[in-house]
């Protein structure tokens, strides 16, 4: 069999194959490349491809992605008799710039009896669409803001960490990639930490733990860590993922911080306070001060409601309260009557708001007795109107003053005219108090065309048209209030 019919032997059995197959002469002429060699280049003949090693050099762009060799293209490195393989290349046609390749190449060099090579070839893998699905996880990987390393399993070494893990824990890139997963232990401290060993060693999943990463100032963080198989260029490999635990401690501390000190303020304020739930009115707490005033302590009210207790005398004034708090959130030194534990009835003050505790909804109450304050009131205006009696002594002025003290417009509880709102009572109550539109607004934390709108309503609703008559009003009818009057 001559030398001519062997190599058209060859070309008839290489044509077929799925690879590329370049034929090499050692003159660097290229004798032979098949279909597949072709496509994988983007060309249609040999001649498009490059008739020997040089026209071939200057048809087509190379660029090693792994085993590096300056300067020498693959197919030199055939010529030249070297034996390779799986050395990854990107090939770009320098007349199409845009068209490019990614190659996985093999030599194969085979000689005659006499050991002198005979038959040189480049074997061409395309491995573009492989390498673009890389290129996409790596580009997805890097972006994503969630803490991951990946590790390989065959050596347990890490091979890619991505800006996330970079941030949280302060190592860089080069202190992880390429140390073991024991160096840069991603498991550290953690809650089931043999069980996580032992699926890393088996190539399973790891499910979700708590542990603390040791970190390169010494320090540690406390992370939810788990690992999940995964392939990379069909090198088994394991991607871990990490949330980190530091923000929610810091939450969890700051939340507990912040309920022991309202705890602490409720228990200890001197005036009567009620913890009830949003829904049913359910109280769940109350202070000393409460029990001392109402004589109902914590194991007779705490799981009822005021009403179940029997603390409220009027039913009408607690579905007002109630549906104040519904409409508005709040309500503020509203005049009530509550029981107490004892049977006798206490004029008291109750000021609500609607609050919020681990996301569930509460109302504050606090309740101020003012029987006493009541009381002496009423022994005055009884004084009044025993020496009203007898008018003769008393001269026209002095009367009129002694009626204003009988009649200070608060008969009907606490100073407000039955259809005011409580910002309306607080700028009247301001007003009266000789502020100014702007310092109401400084007071009050309003804007002053929102002072503006509540005054004009407030002046529509007692029927007067200057700040001077509402000044005279709200004297007629008791303000301003004192502190004690809310």
């Amino acid at each position: 069999m001559t030398a001519g019919v062997d190599r058209h032997e060859l070309r008839q059995i290489i044509a077929g194959l799925s690879e590329g197959v370049i034929l090499v002469e050692p003159d660097q002429t290229i004798a032979y490349a098949n279909e597949a060699a072709l496509a994988m280049h983007g060309a249609g003949s040999l001649d498009e491809l490059g008739s020997t090693v040089d026209a071939y050099r200057d048809r087509f762009c190379l660029r090693y992605r792994n085993n590096v060799t300056p300067n020498q293209y693959p197919i030199e490195r055939v010529v030249a008799g070297e034996r390779f393989h799986d050395v990854v290349v990107e090939v770009r046609r320098a007349d199409k710039p845009e068209q490019d390749f990614v190659h996985s190449l093999r030599s194969l060099v085979a000689t005659d009896r006499d050991g002198n090579p005979s038959c040189l070839a480049l074997i061409l893998k395309d491995v573009t669409d492989q390498f673009e699905a890389e290129a996409r996880f790596e580009a997805t990987f890097n972006a994503n803001p969630a803490p991951a390393v990946i590790t390989r399993l065959s050596d347990l070494r890490h091979v890619k960490v991505n800006a996330g893990f970079l941030e949280m824990t302060g190592f860089t890139r080069d202190a992880v990639i390429g140390r073991s997963v024991y160096e840069v232990d991603v498991l550290a401290g953690a809650r089931n930490r043999d069980l996580a060993i032992a699926r890393l060693n088996a190539g399973g999943t790891i499910p979700q733990m708590e542990a603390c990463l040791d970190l390169p100032d010494g320090g540690g963080r406390f992370v939810i860590v788990a690992g999940q198989p995964i392939e990379m260029g069909d090198e088994p490999c394991m991607l871990f993922t990490f949330a980190d635990l530091e923000l929610r401690r810091k939450a969890e501390t700051a939340l507990r911080q912040s309920e022991e000190r309202f705890a602490k303020a409720f228990r200890m304020t001197p005036v009567p306070t009620v913890l009830a739930r949003a829904q049913d009115f359910q109280v769940t707490g109350v202070n000393e001060a409460f029990s001392r005033v109402f004589g109902l302590g914590e194991d007779r009210i705490v799981g009822r409601s005021l009403a179940e207790a029997g603390l409220w005398v009027a039913d009408k004034q607690r579905l007002q309260v109630e549906a104040a708090l519904e409409r508005q959130g709040y309500v503020l030194g509203v005049e009530v009557c509550l029981r107490h534990e004892s049977g006798a009835n206490l004029d008291c003050l109750i000021s609500a708001e609607r609050i919020e505790i681990n996301e569930a909804a509460f109302v504050l109450l606090v309740l101020q007795d003012i029987t006493e304050r009541k009381h002496t009131e009423r022994e005055l205006f009884d004084a009044i109107e025993t020496v009203m009696a007898d008018t003769s002594w008393f001269s026209r002025g002095l009367i009129e003053k002694l009626a204003n003290l009988r009649r200070p417009g608060r008969e009907a509880g606490d100073g407000e005219a039955p259809n005011l709102t409580v910002r309306e009572r607080q700028i009247l109550n301001l007003i009266c108090s000789g502020l100014s539109d702007d310092a109401i607004a400084r007071k009050l934390g309003l804007s002053r065309n929102t002072v503006r709108n509540h005054g004009a309503a407030l002046y529509r609703k007692i029927g007067i048209h200057k700040r001077s008559e509402a000044v005279v009003w709200g004297r007629e009818n008791g303000f301003p209030l004192s502190i004690s009057d809310g």
